[in-house]
């Protein structure tokens, strides 16, 4: 096995397949693996310290097993788990590799789902993408994670209600409460970006900056990459519904089919947002044109004022010797106040007709 560098991106190309290589950027400080056993009658949730521990928790009768580990580049840990369940190198191997298409595998014994998960950091204006694994099987569910710090939370807490459907249910229906999670906080993602997108509308028609065309055309590069992040999700959850697996029952059939309908909203609430953004796009330029042909106006209005004005001064400015008006008294004042005149008129003229 190559072991990865830190904040660093390797590669396995050119390896065999199946060779475990951790393959994106060092997200977490330690893998901290945190387990919940549990049933209908009782719940036991410990973080572990080595990763042995998990096989003694591993198949106790009559309950399920819920592993999370947080952080992938010791890629031994994640070596021994996948060992003690059984799960098959290539499906490791895709774990480790952040750079998945969210999908859907079914290896009989179990099932796989790699899937973006998606955090806003509001200090930072900055949206985190993770890839989030899960693996299920007929008593116990994996999942994984770049770091510390999910959506899970909420699903952490009706564990912990004995009344709830998780403890009553199978592993199936926690596997589908994870990416309904996942899928729940995309529109917490999306409503953000509504909020900043309005705000962006009202500073493109008041007054439209060059730092506003930067906006919009950051808002399109985070809508490109969260619909390359759902779009496949779509796919997955649809796998999931299909499949023949006997580890899914009919029962969470039901909800695989719920959270389908929320991700087409996703999907659809990220196409209306990017065609809002490209329709900005075009207002900005139209703004930006608008603007112009101000400008444009007021100085051609300028300049058809000042034209007759030049024309008279360049008249009188020729000093032939037999001009009467240059040896009149009141020469200068006049031609001065009859170029008054007429530039006040020219501009009243304007004015009336609406130029101006």
């Amino acid at each position: 096995m190559k072991p990865s560098t830190p904040g660093r991106k390797q590669s396995n190309v050119g390896l065999a397949p199946g060779t475990l290589v951790h393959v994106g950027e060092k997200k977490a400080e330690k893998t901290v693996i945190k387990a919940w056993l549990y049933n209908s009658e009782k719940l036991i949730e410990k973080e572990l310290q080595t990763v042995d521990e998990c096989q003694e928790l591993k198949g106790q009768p009559g309950m399920n097993l819920w592993i999370n580990v947080d952080g992938l580049d010791q890629i031994g840990i994640i070596e021994k788990l996948g060992g003690y369940f059984g799960v098959h190198p290539l499906t490791l191997e895709d774990v480790l590799n952040t750079g998945q298409r969210p999908k859907m595998e079914d290896y009989d014994s179990y099932i796989y789902a790699v899937l973006k998960m998606m955090l806003l950091d509001e200090e930072r204006e900055e949206i985190l993408i993770d890839q989030v694994s899960i693996i299920f099987g007929t008593n116990y569910i994996l999942s994984f994670q770049e770091r510390e710090g999910d959506a899970f939370n909420p699903i952490r807490d009706r564990l912990k209600n004995p009344a709830s459907r998780l403890r009553k249910n199978g592993v199936d229906l926690l596997a589908y409460s994870l990416i309904d999670a996942v899928v729940d906080n995309y529109f917490l993602i999306l409503e953000h970006f509504g909020e900043e997108i309005e705000d962006l509308e009202e500073q493109l028609i008041v007054d439209p900056m060059p730092e506003t065309l930067k906006a919009i055309q950051k808002y399109k590069r985070d809508m490109i990459t969260l619909r390359r992040s759902v779009w496949p999700l779509r796919e997955l959850i649809n796998s999931l519904q299909r499949t023949e697996s006997q580890l899914i029952k009919e029962s969470t059939q039901i909800y695989l089919r719920d959270v389908y309908d929320h991700t087409i909203q996703v999907i659809d609430s990220i196409e209306a947002f990017r065609d809002i953004l490209s329709s900005m796009v075009d207002v900005y330029l139209s703004s930006l044109s608008h603007r112009m042909n101000d400008i444009m106006k007021v100085l051609t209005i300028i300049a058809t004022i000042f034209i007759p004005l030049t024309f008279i001064a360049g008249v009188y400015g020729m000093n032939f010797e037999y001009m009467p008006e240059l040896k009149w008294r009141w020469g200068y004042p006049a031609v001065m106040f009859a170029m008054t005149i007429l530039g006040i008129s020219m501009f009243l003229y304007f004015k009336k007709r609406r130029w101006v």
